[in-house]
């Protein structure tokens, strides 16, 4: 049964309303361009003043389809080497989203840990559909560890994290590189997507009404995915895969009154 918004934290309603008041019509009745665009302008103006840092650069790198921009973050009493490192992941549903959209929560992650942050603009879909943005997170984990001298980092104490599409490929490069000689310490997912299938009780009863819609959901997922076989290839669905073992420890977070709830809270218990 669906849910109504009116159940919501008054601080919650507070931001859904300001979302409505820009009168922006849902992202899946436009372009991506658009989506990209508006998202840019409400997204961007949500945010408060730039919160300092020890240091903020951008590098490029080699990546899988060609050069990969990171901004790397050194954190306001991280150490000058050997500090312990976070890939950072943005989210936006594989579509939208970039290095500024989320230019403040990774501040704010390298000032509370003490640490280096490095947040790639991996590629975007319908442009570099699956397995671009995968193969892009994975070369950037790579980078890190043959490049921890550089950076100023300890190899061994890298983690990983993301938000929704990001807490996704997060998960799915926990999975990938379990076996690496030097894995990922731990994982960080907030309201991460882990099942592409989309059919979780919590999609019905949020389906509208509280930012992120089923409507839109299923638009970034057909722009990401090349055919419906992808939607069971556990690096887009990591609920799907065969085992979770060996993974890094995590720390799952879940809204409350998401469309994403379930499925996050479903991987949690299987981790």
């Amino acid at each position: 049964m669906p849910t109504s918004p009116a159940l919501l934290d008054p601080q919650a309603r507070k931001v859904l309303d300001l979302g409505r008041q820009a009168h922006e019509p849902p992202f899946e009745t436009g372009t991506p361009e658009q989506a990209r665009r508006a998202y840019n302008s409400g997204f961007l103006g949500l945010q408060g003043e730039r919160e300092p840092v020890a240091s903020v650069c951008e590098q490029i790198i080699a990546g899988p389809g060609g050069p990969l921009n990171l901004r790397v973050y050194r954190g306001q009493g991280a150490a000058a080497a050997d500090a312990p490192a976070l890939l950072y992941l943005h989210g936006g549903g594989w579509v939208i989203g970039n290095l500024d959209s989320h230019d403040e929560i990774c501040r704010w992650y390298a000032n509370i840990a003490a640490c280096v942050v490095v947040s790639p603009d991996y590629r975007l879909a319908p442009e570099h559909k699956f397995p671009a943005a995968v193969e892009d997170c994975r070369a950037v984990l790579s980078f890190m560890r043959d490049m921890s001298g550089g950076l100023g980092i300890n190899a061994s104490r890298i983690a990983v994290a993301g938000d929704s599409a990001g807490g996704n490929l997060a998960a799915v490069l926990a999975l990938l590189a379990r076996n690496d000689k030097c894995p990922p310490t731990a994982q960080l997912l907030f309201y991460p997507n882990t099942d592409a299938a989309q059919t979780a009780e919590s999609y019905r009863r949020f389906a509208e009404g509280f930012g992120l819609t089923a409507a839109t959901m299923a638009w970034f997922r057909d722009h990401y995915v090349r055919d419906a076989a992808d939607i069971n290839d556990w690096r887009v669905s990591p609920l799907k895969a065969n085992s979770l073992a060996g993974s890094a420890p995590a720390f799952v977070a879940i809204a409350g009154h998401d469309i994403l709830a379930d499925e996050g809270g479903a991987y949690a218990r299987r981790l």
